[in-house]
């Protein structure tokens, strides 16, 4: 396998600035659920991958990681461990042998208090991934409107380079879309030069032409990232959920020539549900979305078996999970 130095190139990206809330559009957009579901079904049994291409690819997919933990009983020492885990995701024996340079993850991902543990660690480290922090009332968005506004506004002060806010599902359970758009622009406008990521929690949407319809929004009003879950709800991530506002940013691009960026979040666990994902953006977006900065996987246990799998690579037997550990 040859090696690389830049498995985390600096693409120099315009940001999405957004657009006037266009409701003859937002109206326009239907999601044929059928047909979604058969692009779906054919993606796992059409596509695969096998030995030093698999291995390259899932080196590619750690490097779209936004390594997380928000649990309730985070401390300051699961965090750094964390960061270690982020700058160092493969044991070195594993890189060497695959005649790779070292890779890092995204971004590590924790909640507002833990911003500046995950800075100062990353930053004694050495290692320039940025710092993501949820936000705006994470996971349900339900807490008084100008605490969510401040709360992005005291995470970026803290160091968070890139925030994941949560929408109000109301809005578009109920079809406000203006709402939306309002709420998402002054979300936009408190990150400053902080990337945000719109959390859509698709599961709790009714539909997907909510989805699509909601994710179209959220790019008009600047969204730099949308993104499918908060991993707290009953259902996150999936695979027509995907699609559907994969082809909303393919739309979006088309129309005004902006990237947006797509992350999906939320039970995604396996190294070859990692690769049915990445070849699903390879052939809906293609090569230029295939990068952390308009890509990225929101998962703790994925890095893992992603691990394993290159183990298995070049020793052929599978290792323990204690082998791989977090920090």
């Amino acid at each position: 396998m040859k090696a690389s130095s830049d498995q985390l190139p600096q693409l120099a990206l315009p940001r999405n600035p957004g657009m006037d809330l266009d409701m003859n559009w937002v109206r326009a957009v239907q999601a044929n659920t059928s047909a979604i579901e058969r692009r779906c079904a054919s993606l796992s049994g059409r596509r695969s991958v096998k030995k030093a291409h698999q291995a390259a690819w899932l080196l590619k997919a750690i490097t779209m990681i936004d390594l997380t933990t928000l649990s309730g009983d985070d401390t300051e020492g699961r965090v750094r461990r964390l960061c270690a885990k982020a700058a160092q995701p493969v044991r070195p024996e594993i890189m060497a042998t695959l005649g790779m340079e070292p890779v890092t993850t995204g971004a590590v991902c924790v909640y507002h208090d833990m911003i500046e543990t995950a800075v100062s660690q990353l930053k004694a480290l050495g290692a320039s991934m940025p710092v993501a922090a949820v936000s705006t009332g994470f996971p349900a968005g339900l807490s008084p409107y100008h605490l969510r506004v401040e709360e992005i506004r005291e995470s970026v002060r803290a160091g968070a380079e890139e925030i994941d806010i949560v929408i109000s599902r109301r809005h578009v359970l109920t079809g406000n879309w203006q709402a939306l758009y309002d709420e998402m622009r002054d979300f936009r406008e408190a990150c400053g030069e902080a990337h945000v990521k719109a959390i859509l929690a698709t599961g709790e949407l009714g539909s997907l032409r909510n989805v699509a319809r909601a994710s179209l929004v959220c790019m008009m009003a600047g969204a730099d990232f949308i993104k499918t879950s908060t991993g707290k709800e009953s259902v996150n991530a999936t695979l027509p959920v995907s699609l559907v506002m994969i082809r909303a940013i393919r739309d979006y691009y088309d129309a005004t020539g902006y990237k947006v960026g797509y992350k999906p979040a939320g039970g995604i666990s396996k190294a070859k549900d990692a690769l049915v994902y990445l070849s699903l953006i390879k052939e809906e977006l293609g090569d230029d979305w295939l990068n952390p900065h308009l890509f990225r996987f929101g998962a703790s246990s994925l890095l893992g078996d992603i691990e394993r799998q290159l183990e298995h690579h070049v020793t052929g037997h599978y290792s323990a999970t204690y082998r791989h550990p977090m920090g």
